[in-house]
């Protein structure tokens, strides 16, 4: 019996997150959302989820490239698979498809840019989320 995998929105854009999340959900995956790091973080500390989908540029600038970093610092959530989709690929320096000019600026497992046509959206998720279960085995 497949479990329902559990995602989390990380994304201060109530327009698309409703889009992105509906996507999912048509998909079978339970959504969880958060419109900004600091919600999205204590989400992911007291709940379990299988996959971050993660929007660079909130608030007053990248506090999603805070956020990512603090996760790959926590032992309890570095393993966590995370998508980050944004509309400033140049901005914060990759500048070709999971290519970064600096490996080290945020890691991440996989990396879209808005908007995120659904079908692509869905073949990353189901991709990232079959790459952490053979990890775990």
């Amino acid at each position: 019996m497949d479990t329902q995998k559990k995602l989390i929105i990380i994304d201060d854009d109530p327009d698309y997150v409703t889009g992105i999340k509906s996507v999912l959900e048509t998909a079978n995956y339970s959504v969880d959302v958060a419109h900004n790091p600091k919600d999205g973080f204590k989400a992911l500390q007291t709940n379990h989820y299988d996959l971050l989908l993660l929007d660079i540029m909130m608030g007053r600038g990248a506090e999603g490239v805070a956020l990512a970093r603090k996760i790959r610092k926590d032992p309890k959530l570095r393993e966590l698979p995370v998508l980050i989709i944004t509309g400033l690929r140049e901005q914060i320096a990759f500048l070709f498809p999971g290519q970064s000019v600096h490996p080290h600026f945020v890691e991440n497992d996989e990396l879209l840019e808005k908007p995120v046509e659904p079908m692509l959206l869905l073949e990353k998720v189901s991709s990232l989320l079959k790459l952490a279960e053979e990890k775990k085995s």
